[in-house]
Formats: structure tokens, sequence, C-alpha cells
């Protein structure tokens, strides 16, 4: 088993009576002998949990690229510079909707990709003239094991970590990720309760409990809505995540909502523009300071405002920052704190 570098022994399992326990997602599979888990990323071989994806890169751009950290999106850490992104197959949640599924939905073609190790992943970065590195592209979850050699590595090297995720690891996971060096994440926030229930076959307070947690560590935290028709796009869903974005993260917390298009088993037609801009709307009537439309290339609200007296702090174009306007973390204007680490 141990021969190919991608398979090796899982960090967070629990082993009894031949059974092994999966602890890096709330999944928390029970697999038997043999089984795999329900991302297909783990199997239980002798009794002990075995990942089979350490370091496998998804072929091509879905798997690996150089990227503007606006993409992912984060906006308010280090606007404006470049992260080597990588990705490799699967996911542990069931979106019908998914935007990547050509990989995160493709665990049968785990084995099919190729091996690069941390150390070729930074020195490769640093080539590039990336300044972080980002595991997204499927669930970076299920990379736990090689993120973690990749952020400790990265830190020497002066290099920053970011996670583009569902945010549904375990807490165990996700303080060894912190422990490792993760700078800062964007965590998808699907929806309400039943949002989660119905569609990803999940629990949508775990989320709310990492993303709690995460802040608390003093990562910075950045959450995305991706607003699809007939799923997420009432008021009462949106005005409820808004609420709890300001009362459980802090109103300086950035929400990014996005337009849905129509991808893998889901054909409802692509958001409105309309429907963004009113949850656009409704974050800002529920007291968040940075919300931002995305998916629309060039709409003004992807650019920062300061929200004590409206001077356009950073202006963006699609993915591209084309100016940053800050004195001392602060507005040039009134001069009031503004989260953003350049």
């Amino acid at each position: 088993m141990e021969r190919d570098p991608r398979i090796r022994p899982a960090l967070l399992q629990e082993r009894y009576q031949g059974k092994v326990r999966c602890l890096t997602c709330e999944r928390r599979c029970l697999l038997e002998e043999g089984k795999e888990g329900f991302c297909k990323t783990r199997r239980n071989v002798g009794g002990t949990l075995y990942t089979l994806v350490y370091g496998e890169i998804a072929p091509g751009e879905s798997g690996i690229a150089l990227n503007p950290i606006e993409k992912k999106p984060i906006y308010h850490f280090k606007p404006g510079t470049m992260c080597l992104t990588v990705g490799t197959w699967s996911c542990n949640f069931s979106c019908p909707w998914c935007q990547n599924h050509s990989i995160s939905k493709r665990p049968d073609l785990i084995g099919t990709g190729y091996y690069l190790d941390p150390e070729t992943f930074l020195e490769l970065a640093e080539e590039m003239g990336a300044e972080g590195t980002s595991i997204s592209f499927n669930e970076p979850t299920l990379l736990l094991e090689y993120s973690l050699d990749v952020f400790h590595l990265a830190k020497k090297r002066g290099l920053y970590n970011t996670y583009v995720t569902n945010g549904y690891m375990t807490l165990e996971a996700l303080r060894l990720l912190i422990q490792s060096g993760l700078d800062a994440m964007n965590i998808d926030m699907k929806g309400s309760a039943e949002t989660y229930r119905r569609f990803c076959g999940a629990d949508g307070e775990v989320v709310w409990r990492n993303a709690r947690f995460a802040k608390g560590e003093g990562i910075w935290v950045e959450l995305t809505t991706l607003i699809i028709p007939g799923v997420n796009d009432d008021e009462g869903t949106l005005r409820g995540i808004a609420r709890r974005i300001r009362r459980e993260l802090g109103s300086d917390t950035p929400w990014h909502v996005t337009g849905y298009y129509p991808a893998y088993r889901f054909t409802a037609p692509p958001t409105p523009l309309a429907t963004v801009q009113r949850a656009w709307e409704i974050g800002k009537e529920e007291g968040l300071d940075f919300v931002y439309v995305g998916n629309f290339p060039g709409h003004p609200l992807e650019n920062t405002y300061c929200p004590n007296c409206g001077l356009l702090i950073v202006e963006r174009a699609g993915f591209g920052v084309r100016r940053v306007r800050l004195e001392n973390s602060s507005c040039p204007r009134c001069h009031v704190a503004l989260p953003i680490k350049v």
C-alpha cells in the first residue's frame, strides 16, 4: 500500500474491532475492511485507514493553477497577490449544482492524477512568483495530510496559506490546519439548515461552528453563498445568513454573494443579476460592512468601499486589482481602521 506515495496512513482515525472511523470530516464514516468512505478518498486496509490522494493532483488547470487570491474569492487578505492552487478528486458533499464537478464528482478517477510532493509544489510556487498557497478546486479537507505538510513548509519559505472549503472538517482537522500555518479561508455557506440537509446531505451547524472557531483563532475568514434559483434565493434564507454572519462572526466579515450557472445535475436557469444585487442589499440592511457581488465581472459592487465614508478603497476588475488605497490599514479620507491585510 505505502509504496505509492499518494497512499499513506490517514492522520485522524479511530480503530476498533476491525473497523475504522474516519475523523477527517464530520461525516465520520465507519468503514469495514476494504471499504471506502463517502468521499472514496480513504480506505480501511487491515484495520488501518489510508488516504488514497496524498499529493495527487488532478490534471490540467482543474488541478493546479496560479490564481489571483481574489479568485478564491478572498478580498481582504493580501489583495492583488497570486497563490499557487492545487486540488484533487472528489468531495464530501452531494450538491447537485457543483460548479467544479469535473473533479469533485469523479472519485472514479482517484489514482489517475499525478503526484506532486510538498517540496516540489512550493518550489514551483516560488518559481512562478506566487506569494502563497491555496488548497481548493475540490474539497480541500480531503487533502488534509498533504495540506498540513505544505502549510508547514510554506511558512518556512515566507508564503501564506489559504483554504477554500465547504467547512465540514472536524474540529480536530481544523485545529491541525491552524497549527500548521493556515492564514485565511473562504467558507461556502450554502443556505438554510434545510438546504444543507436536502441538497448536501450535511448539517449546516457544523459549518457555522467551524467558521466561528477559525475566526476566534485569528484566521481571516470570508464567506461565499452561491445563490441558486429555487434553492436559497428567497429573502428569508438570505437574511438569515446575513444576520448570523453579523451576530456570530462580526459585521467586518466579508460576504460574497455570487451568481450560479447550470452545472452537473442542476438545470435551473442562471441567477439573475437582480437577485444577486438584492442579496447584496439584504447583507447591507442586516449591518454587514463588506458585501460583494460575484460572477458578474466588472460590477461596481465587487469593489471595496469604506463603510464609514464610502470612499473607494480597493478597485477591482474581475479577479484583478487596479489599486489599493490604504494608509496604515485605514481609510485615507476618514481614517477609520479597515480589516484588510496587505
